[in-house]
């Protein structure tokens, strides 16, 4: 079994690389391990590399040791190869993915937790050919989510502080819906639509969650659409929307459990954000993706630990 770290420097608001090559090399003395720390030189470069690896067919534990966008990388390296299994080391601004692990998240910041873990298997959402883990957003949330990178390096602002402040930005100086047509299983509905998020996890932005009861084994994705709304009613939303109460307003948001979603827009290209990563396409296309992620973390890790079910009087 070999294993890798595969390294983002720019990730955080700090070089971390010195740490984690001195963390590699203790994990590979203690343990006789086969170990490589590759170092990544530029965007797509830890996907291209995650499924290098894989493609040899040997087994492989690779590290993704940056933020949300490493992690992302690395998933879409590896996705579908049997052989290959990811974990990661956290060293980002927000590290939302992290957070679907509740109290155990903590211990993925020391690789002796995490290299001969147990391993599952996680759902990804396929967008356009490229997968996240997490959440699909496109709209008004994933232009914050985009201009959230000018902002994370700010001095005193972490990944939520960020997020917020992009949300202002993006709230004062910005239209808050796009025309759009929104197909659910085959079913059009045009409309004027502020977001819609399509959940497999339970975090972005630096904490917010969207849709409580999404869990990231179950095939099944949750989407939350949210049509045109007045300023005052967008502001008293966010609150709970940031915390999975989307359902407290029914006349705002409604979740759906499609299994294709087709988003396009009649006003230019529309702004999607995965798992931190922004894309930008004039037609969206969202569906469960087949191909599986496997990943290890520390004995006793749930990818579903801050699950909550949606209450009966919301069904």
């Amino acid at each position: 079994m070999k294993h890798v770290f595969i390294i983002n420097p720019t990730a955080g608001k700090r070089d971390c690389t010195a740490e984690l090559m001195e963390m590699a090399k203790g994990l590979a003395t203690r343990h006789s391990l086969e170990l490589e720390c590759i170092l990544t030189k530029r965007t797509g470069h830890a996907t291209e590399t995650a499924r290098s690896l894989a493609e040899r067919g040997n087994p492989v534990r690779v590290y993704a040791c940056g933020g949300d966008g490493t992690v992302n990388e690395v998933a879409n390296g590896i996705a579908g190869y049997d052989n290959a299994a990811m974990t990661c080391i956290p060293v980002g601004t927000g590290n939302d993915f992290l957070k679907n692990f509740g109290e155990t998240a903590a211990l993925f910041s020391d690789a002796e937790n995490l290299w001969n873990g147990p391993q599952l298997s996680l759902d990804a959402i396929d967008c356009n050919g490229r997968l996240a883990l997490t959440v699909a957003c496109s709209g008004f949330d994933a232009q914050v989510a985009d201009d959230v990178h000018t902002y994370g390096k700010l001095p005193l602002l972490g990944g939520q502080g960020s997020y917020i402040l992009s949300l202002a930005v993006n709230f004062a100086a910005r239209r808050l819906a796009r025309r759009w047509t929104v197909t659910l299983d085959g079913r059009p509905i045009p409309g004027e639509y502020v977001l819609a998020a399509v959940c497999n996890g339970r975090y972005y932005g630096g904490g917010f969650m969207p849709v409580a009861e999404a869990r990231m084994d179950d095939g099944i994705l949750n989407t939350l659409v949210v049509q045109r709304v007045s300023r005052p009613t967008f502001l008293r939303f966010v609150g709970a929307y940031s915390k999975g109460l989307y359902y407290t307003l029914p006349g705002v948001a409604k979740c759906w459990t499609a299994r294709e979603i087709i988003i396009t827009s009649q006003e230019g290209d529309i702004v999607t954000c995965l798992d931190g990563e922004c894309v930008y396409n004039d037609r969206v296309t969202l569906r469960l993706s087949e191909k599986k992620v496997n990943f290890f973390g520390p004995e006793g890790c749930d990818p579903n630990a801050t699950y909550r079910p949606l209450p009966e009087t919301a069904r």
